[in-house]
This record gives structure tokens, C-alpha cells and sequence, in this order.
């Protein structure tokens, strides 16, 4: 699903050129559960935002779903990343003024579905998520795990090929975050390929590999049998 050659990101200021991802090349399959790890700002985030398709890099190969991506522009990495990408984010990303259900309808609209079948693919998700009697509160009303269940419901309703979470269970506490690990690991096991940026060893050891980065590069693999080790 996912091939990267050489990939770099560099990000300029007048006095300092910093290379977030350096020669990066790494392959993902279909169906595998990742889980990127290192230090603060070792260009997990980076990494994971070029190959959501909301960045560009600045340099290499990136070949997503046997296309090569790596020059797209902006609308085309848009129409690339609808109903083929899903995102998970620390902070939700929920958008306050809209109720449960229409945040999670968002993308829908964005592909424009049916009324109709975004009404019951809506609900469906949302009782999926165990949410659906909160389908009218706004996200502040809600718990921090309530929100991630919408955020993850709202990444998953268009049934996408790829899941990118970035620490999502960063701001939850540990029985919040091992039920939203439980529904990633749920999504998983349903064939969707899931790349996870996490700090959390007992996070990471969900995954079918772990992913070592320090200083923008790449330094270790591990299975899921090693990292049990």
C-alpha cells in the first residue's frame, strides 16, 4: 500500500534548514498495523502528515496505493486522501459547533453522498462506537474518550483504505485509551492498514511492527514477536 525512496522533508527559516524526514524509504502492506516510535521530534509526525497526503516532501519516492504521489499538488493530494485515508489526532480535531453526528457526516458531505445514506452510515458508525446517545451533543459536552470515539467514527465512515493515528490516546486516560486501542485493534483485524505515531510501548506493542526514528531517519524495525521481548 505504502512505498517510500529517499523521502525528505525540509523545512526552511531564514537562518536554519531543518531536515525533518532524511532518506527515508520504508514499505507498508496492506493489512499491517504500524506503530511509529521515538523521541520528540525525531519527524514521526512529520512523516506521518506526508504520508497522509497533507504534506509534500521536499525530496524521494512515495508511491501510495501504486500511485506515485510524491508531486501531486494540493487538489490532487485532496481527491487522493477522500475515502482512501482516515486520521486520528491527539486533540480530536472535532469542530465545537457541530453536533456528534454532523461532525461525523463531514467527510460524507465532502464525497457527496446521499442524505439518506449518510443518515445510516452515520448511525451506523456512531452505534458501532457505542456513541449514538450522544449523536446530538455538541464535543465539549462530552468526555475525552466520548470525543475520541466521534473522531475515530468520523476518520472510519467512509470506510477508508488507510487509518493514520497520531498518538491517540495521548490526552486520555489509561481505561479511555485502552478502549480506543481496543477499536483501532477492531479496525485492524478487519483488514485496515493502520500507521499509529505513539510514545507508548504497551501502544506500539499492538501493532505487527515497530518502527524506530531518531533525527528524521529510520533506525530499527521490530517485529511483533521482538518487541514482546
Amino acid at each position: 500500500m505504502i512505498t517510500t525512496e529517499d523521502l525528505e522533508k525540509v523545512f526552511f527559516t531564514e537562518e536554519v534548514e531543518t531536515h525533518a524526514i532524511n532518506k527515508i524509504s520504508l514499505e507498508i502492506q496492506k493489512g499491517e498495523y504500524v506503530a511509529l516510535m521515538g523521541p520528540s521530534g525525531c519527524g514521526k509526525t512529520t512523516l506521518l502528515n506526508v504520508l497522509g497526503l497533507l504534506d509534500k516532501p521536499s525530496a524521494g519516492t512515495y508511491r501510495f496505493m501504486d500511485q506515485d504521489v510524491s508531486k501531486y499538488s494540493e487538489s490532487q493530494r485532496a481527491r487522493m486522501r477522500k475515502g482512501n485515508i482516515g486520521f486520528v489526532f491527539q486533540s480530536f480535531n472535532l469542530i465545537d459547533e457541530l453536533k456528534v453526528f454532523e461532525n461525523v457526516a463531514l467527510p460524507l458531505l465532502y464525497m457527496r453522498v446521499s442524505a439518506k445514506e449518510i443518515q445510516d452510515r452515520v448511525m451506523a458508525i456512531l452505534e458501532r462506537m457505542n456513541i449514538a446517545h450522544r449523536r446530538n451533543h455538541f464535543p465539549q459536552q462530552l468526555s475525552g474518550g466520548q470525543q475520541q470515539r466521534v473522531a475515530i467514527a468520523r476518520a472510519v465512515v467512509t470506510e477508508p483504505k488507510l487509518i493514520l493515528a497520531d498518538e491517540p490516546t495521548g490526552n486520555l486516560d489509561s481505561a479511555n485509551g485502552d478502549e480506543v486501542m481496543g477499536l483501532l485493534d477492531g479496525l485492524h483485524r478487519e483488514g485496515t492498514t493502520i500507521v499509529m505515531v505513539t510514545h507508548s510501548l504497551a501502544c506500539a506493542e499492538v501493532a505487527d511492527r515497530i518502527v524506530n526514528l531518531l533525527d528524521g531517519q529510520i533506525v530499527g524495525h521490530q517485529p511483533r514477536e521482538e518487541s514482546h521481548v
